[in-house]
């Protein structure tokens, strides 16, 4: 009796253990989201002196300026995307987008955020072996040696860039496209309109009798 119960108990103990064995391997895991403490206010924003379309207006050239192709631009978005090859199979793409918005609570003056983040996807390249079969009459398919492989790009990883000075240069280079309320881009150059050409009589011999 004394041995039957041992054994009930062993076991027992043998399905708890693999139980939270596998409850452990198929629950997820929970996301530690510490970095996102919430103090800082500087990284991804900064104020301007402009209106919503000419602030965007400055992003979009600065993006323009540093090979960025603009996905979609109006007066309060403007989005762009730039693709960089940092070794032989591996491809890295980084959208920056920049949004808008009326600084409210500054008076009379008319001041703007802007609100930019920059999210880098990272691709990796897999190959994939395919192996060649064919139809042998009533035996079916067979397996031959020759096989192909095919190469894709695989997204292996997505993040959201949060160096500040990647962003400072950034800000750094909108005050440089930025157009202040009041002021007008500089005019075109003006190119003085073509002398008139100077036509001569053409003169005429007197008739011969």
């Amino acid at each position: 009796m004394r041995l039957f119960v041992r054994c009930a108990l062993g076991s027992f103990a043998v399905a708890s253990v693999l139980a939270l064995a596998a409850c452990s391997a198929t629950a997820p895991r929970r996301v530690s989201y510490e970095p996102e403490e919430f103090d800082s206010t500087t990284t991804h924003t900064r104020s301007y002196g402009a209106t919503e379309a000419q602030t965007c207006e400055a992003a979009r050239r600065a993006l323009l300026s540093q090979g960025y192709m603009i996905t979609a631009s109006n007066a309060d978005l403007v989005t762009g995307r730039k693709s960089f090859q940092p070794a032989a199979e591996v491809h890295v793409e980084v959208e920056f987008r920049a949004v808008c918005a009326r600084d409210v609570g500054k008076g009379n003056q008319r001041n703007t955020i802007a609100f930019v983040t920059a999210l880098q996807d990272r691709y990796s390249l897999k190959k994939t072996n395919n192996s060649a079969s064919v139809g042998v009459g009533v035996i079916g398919s067979l397996s031959l040696p020759f096989s192909s492989s095919d190469d894709a790009m695989v997204k292996v990883a997505s993040e959201t860039l949060t160096d500040e000075r990647f962003y400072d240069r950034f800000f750094s280079l909108m005050d440089r496209f930025i157009t202040k309320p009041g002021e007008e881009p500089p005019p075109e150059p003006i190119t003085a309109p073509p002398a008139p050409a100077t036509t001569y009589p053409v003169p005429t011999s007197p008739n011969r009798g």
